[in-house]
Formats: C-alpha cells, structure tokens, sequence
C-alpha cells in the first residue's frame, strides 16, 4: 500500500469514526436516558399486609401504574414496628424503583424510640408527599366485660396489670396511645405487641386480648359486623365513620394521637421521579374518587408538596421527643 492509499484509509477511518460518534453515541444516551418507569416499581410497605398503611398503599399503587403506564407492586416488609423495611428502602438504589409508603413511626418517631436505627429518616429518605391522616381508635372484645369508657376504667382500676391489650408494635402509635392513657388515667395494663395489625385485630376478635389499639381503618369491618366494641376514639372530634363513638376527651380523658401516611424514597431521589409521583398522588387526594375512598378507611387526604412532608418529619420528633424520652427504655431496648 502506498502512502496516498495508507492516508486515504486514515482519513475515511477518522471520518467513520465522526460519523458513529456522531450517530451511535447519541441513541445511547437516549436510551440510557429513558424516561421513568421503565420497569415495574417496587411500593414497600414496612409492616404486615391487612391493615391501614397496606390498604392506602394498594389504592395508590393501581392508581400509579394507571397514570405511569408501569406496575406498581405492593411488598410487605414488616418488622421491628417498620425498622426492617424502611433500612431496606433506605439503602435502595436511588433509581427511583424502590419507593416506600409508611407511617409516623419508620418515617419520624421510631428514631426516638430506639437506640439506633441502622436509618435516619431525616438524611437517608426523599420525601415525595404526605398523603392523609387518620384518628386512633380503642376498641374492645366482647369476651371484656365493658360498653364503655366509664365502665372500662372501672374495670382497670378494680383489676390493675390484668387486662392485656393489642398493638401493632412495641412503639408503635397504638403503643404509645395507650401509654399516655395509662398515664391519664392512672391505670395500668398488659401490653401484647404484634409485628403489624393483622395479628393485633386477630387476637381481639379470639378474645386473647381484651383491648387493642390502633388507627380506626384496622377495625371498620369488625366494628360494622358487631364482633368487637369501638370504646372511643383519639381525635379530637368525632369521625364521620363512627358517629356514635366518642371521642376520648368527652370521656374526661385528656389524650389525644393521630396517625398520618407519606411516600418516601431513598436519599436523592431523581427529581423527575419526585414531580410525577407527587402529581399523582396530589390528583388522586383530590379527586372525588379519592376523598371517597379515603373517608371509607376514616381518613382525611392531604397531599402538597414534598416539603410539606419532610415539614412534618421533623415536627413530630420535636413533639413526641419530652413524652418518648422519659419512658423509652420500658418501650424498645
């Protein structure tokens, strides 16, 4: 080969190689650049599935792959009252694949109760929206001998330390309404925790426990069918569901909690998964097919932006901080 061909081949392989950089390199990143979802999408809900935060957490998912063309999947991951699988998500690739939809407690005060968590809800979760609150509810098994409030404290003071009562956890809201009424009220009960609501709801209705408490949705369909008594509820008002059940400050007792629900994902979260996430859930809380639905599990949407939620982080530990401390070593080790 002469040096006019050996220099005519240099050029042509200079210029191919313009043209695939040209022409090859930008598809790629196209593709590399694909629009979120392009694959189905992991929704953890860190506690067992039957109770309030799986039943939010299933409406939003359909209502999620319906407007993002991709599969939302519902996976329960309970344990040590959300701990197990909020450090899951926390540690997730922040691809925007694995997203977690929870409650105060892994998203806020289970940070006071523990000694460590292996997560900082803080610093180790994107917020993407909060999504509504609900009331707590006391309720009791027929096999207890009470109607109502006034003759439930009755009970418990004639029989201090004998009436067991459920809970969704060890820390748990539940756990920590009925310590403060303990505390009220200057009784004294057994407490049985359960690793989610199920569990709690069943040994109610077997009469293993006379008492249980948690948010209302866990016990609607129980209320309704007459197979457990709703003494009172948390709220500070009545509930629209439950009319009838009074609130525990019209029973003289001054206590009061609220359970609310956000969406998180891991720490720097794209910002494109953040919007659209927050845009559905924000239209799905607002529509009157969401109201509806919401108010069937007694709760109250509220959506908003993201910071609203991190907001709300940050405020329930400074709230339950001067209560938790004091009684943190008797709750969880």
């Amino acid at each position: 080969m002469n040096s006019y061909d050996s220099g005519r081949r240099s050029a042509l392989q200079k210029i191919a190689a313009g043209a695939l950089a040209a022409g090859g390199i930008a598809p790629f990143r196209a593709g590399a650049a694909a629009p979120w979802p392009s694959q189905p999408v992991k929704l953890v809900v860190p506690f067992a599935a039957g109770g309030s935060t799986d039943a939010l957490a299933r409406l939003l998912a359909r209502k999620l792959q319906d407007a993002l063309g991709q599969a939302f999947v519902v996976e329960n991951r309970g344990g040590a009252n959300g701990n197990l699988g909020a450090a899951a998500v926390a540690t997730a690739a922040s691809d925007g694949y694995t997203l977690m939809l929870s409650t105060t407690g892994p998203l806020s005060i289970n940070k006071l109760l523990y000694k460590s968590t292996p997560f900082n809800p803080i610093t180790d979760f994107t917020p993407i929206s909060l999504l509504a609150d609900v009331p707590l509810l006391l309720a009791s098994s027929p096999t207890l001998p009470v109607k109502d409030m006034r003759q439930l404290l009755a009970n418990l003071k004639a029989n201090p330390g004998q009436v067991a009562y459920s809970t969704g956890g060890n820390g748990s809201m539940g756990h920590l309404s009925a310590l403060l009424m303990q505390r009220a009220t200057g009784t004294s009960m057994v407490h049985v925790p359960y690793k989610g609501s199920s569990g709690a709801l069943n040994d109610l209705l077997a009469g293993v426990v006379g008492l249980s408490f948690d948010l209302v949705p866990t016990y609607l369909q129980q209320i309704a069918a007459g197979k457990i008594r709703a003494l009172a509820v948390l709220s500070p008002q009545r509930i629209p569901t439950l009319p009838d059940v009074p609130t525990f400050l019209e029973s003289g007792i001054n206590v009061s909690a609220t359970g609310w629900y956000g969406i998180v994902g891991p720490k720097n979260l794209p910002a494109d998964v953040v919007a659209k996430v927050n845009a559905v859930a924000n239209e799905f809380l607002a529509s009157t097919e969401g109201r509806a639905q919401l108010q069937t599990f007694s709760m109250r949407g509220i959506g908003g932006k993201p910071d609203a939620l991190m907001k709300l982080m940050q405020a329930e530990l400074v709230k339950w901080k001067p209560i938790i401390d004091p009684i943190s070593a008797t709750i969880v080790q």
